[in-house]
């Protein structure tokens, strides 16, 4: 496509999707209207996309192709990270399509299996074409069994049809499996991408680069000088909108089944063969199956609920005030727990996860936390240091920081100082959201980033003796919001002699 932003040096994302299309289902959600359009959008105007790109929506929605391109043009105006720029906007604009129908109308995909064939065509698609499905996952079914029985998801000879799913992969292991069956009965596994933006965050990206391209980490990076391992993930807002999927589901299910997980193993993980899927897949997959829960499930797990308070001299409601949430819902809206790594290489050394709406701040960050000096040749005077650190910052603002301790001018005493490495500052090229790279990565059909099954059970594997739990327990404790959760955590933290970070 036009090109305007196209930098010829911009290693970032040098590859350039053939000929495909993608056939967007939840047209009308936030997700589709704020990251999805935007981010098609955004690697068209990097030229990304070929000219023979097209975008179909499908919705019950009385729209013609005309009001279809309205809504795309509003969305990508509203939340693009590019600017707008009219030439990329006609040539994307072209290829926009839409079909009108519900999920359960096998006419709607007779009809979105007509568009699809004009799109190869007319636009030359090439029959390669991506369905999104950013839907609630009860209906994937219905939707696989359509596309199944339309004959669009069938490949042709020298072309390809692939599915993507979104969060959440089940709510527990038997109904992640029940999915997977699901959708591999209408697509081959190598076909099916489940989408965790979380791993194309740059940071998330650089960790494989920040371990295995540079001698000064990778050595300490162990159990030998690590002393623990915490990885956070933090909102300082509340559940808005989302009561009707949140409750029920609450905070372990909904980011530490998948995202945190994800960033334990990367964390985690053996040095991979190669940059590859199979073999990344391969190292993640020998992590999750590693880990192990501790025996007093009671003592080093925390859950809780936030209060009513004020966030920016404004009055916020507590979780069970919130539009939706009955009184007596015991869904957590903070999850904390110790897992440790039963591998060589970490043994002994615990990961400390959280998650939680309504604290302190908005910060997702990966934190090594090393090893005290033994030798106390600065023992004297060094209560302002608090230990060698290094922090992986996910979001919101993406980069590295080094923490470590230094003299203070005149004294003897020791100060934490810290080196810090931002992507904004060290870098002219701005980064592409997750989207973008997980997109065109469909359409690549390069899948290193994206879990597949054997990945999504063993989390769950992991995940659902806690819930289990939890469930035989009464409310989640309460804690307040802006605060960093339930005094359960810290005390979780302290009974080992550590204490949680405050970003």
């Amino acid at each position: 496509m036009n090109n305007p932003l196209r930098d010829p040096l911009d290693q970032r994302l040098p590859r350039i999707a053939g000929p495909s299309s993608v056939v967007l289902f939840g047209v009308t959600g936030d997700l589709a209207r704020k990251k999805l359009m935007p981010a098609i959008y955004d690697l068209a105007n990097r030229g990304l996309l070929p000219p023979a790109f097209a975008l179909t929506g499908f919705a019950r929605r009385e729209w013609n192709r005309q009001d279809f391109r309205a809504v795309v043009k509003e969305s990508v105006q509203a939340h693009a990270r590019t600017p707008f720029n009219e030439d990329t906007w006609e040539q994307l604009a072209e290829g926009i399509r839409f079909v009108e129908g519900t999920f359960d109308d096998p006419d709607a995909f007779a009809r979105l299996r007509d568009t699809v064939q004009t799109l190869d065509d007319e636009r030359g698609t090439g029959g390669n074409h991506a369905f999104y499905l950013s839907i609630p996952p009860d209906l994937f079914p219905e939707v696989c069994r359509q596309l199944a029985d339309s004959g669009l998801a069938a490949d042709r000879e020298g072309s390809w049809r692939r599915v993507v799913i979104e969060k959440p992969f089940g709510h527990d292991l038997a109904s992640a499996e029940e999915l997977n069956d699901v959708v591999s009965e209408t697509f081959p596994p190598d076909s099916v991408f489940r989408i965790d933006h979380y791993l194309g965050k740059e940071t998330v990206q650089n960790l494989l680069a920040l371990r295995f391209a540079n001698r000064l980490f990778e050595p300490v990076w162990n159990s030998a000088h690590v002393d623990h391992v915490q990885i956070t993930m933090a909102e300082d807002i509340g559940i808005g909108s989302r009561a009707g999927y949140y409750d029920g589901i609450g905070a372990a299910r909904d980011v530490i089944q998948n995202h945190l997980l994800q960033l334990l193993a990367l964390t985690a993980m053996e040095k991979p063969d190669s940059l590859a899927a199979e073999h990344l897949r391969a190292a993640k997959e020998a992590v999750l199956a590693s880990v192990r829960l501790p025996e007093d499930l009671d003592t080093y797990t925390a859950r809780g609920q936030y209060l009513g308070g004020w966030r920016g001299g404004k009055r916020v409601d507590g979780f069970l005030e919130e539009d939706g949430i009955e009184a007596s819902s015991r869904t957590e809206t903070y999850a904390a727990m110790r897992l440790t790594v039963d591998t060589p290489r970490w043994k002994g050394t615990p990961f400390y996860l959280r998650a939680g709406k309504r604290l302190g701040k908005r910060v997702t960050e990966i934190a090594l936390v090393f090893k005290r000096d033994s030798h106390g040749l600065f023992a004297q005077g060094s209560h302002g240091a608090g230990g060698n650190a290094l922090v992986l910052r996910v979001q919101p603002d993406e980069g590295v920081t080094v923490r470590m301790s230094s003299k203070v001018p005149g004294s003897e005493e020791l100060r934490d100082v810290a080196m810090d490495f931002a992507y904004g500052e060290s870098f002219t090229q701005a980064s592409p959201e997750a989207y973008e790279r997980l997109i065109l990565d469909v359409l690549l059909g390069d899948p290193p980033l994206f879990p597949r099954h054997e990945e999504v059970a063993l989390s769950w594997k992991i995940l659902d003796p806690i819930t289990a739990a939890w469930n035989a327990q009464g409310r989640p404790e309460a804690y307040r919001s802006g605060s960093w959760g339930p005094r359960s955590s810290d005390l979780m933290m302290e009974r080992d002699g550590r204490a949680w970070r405050k970003p």
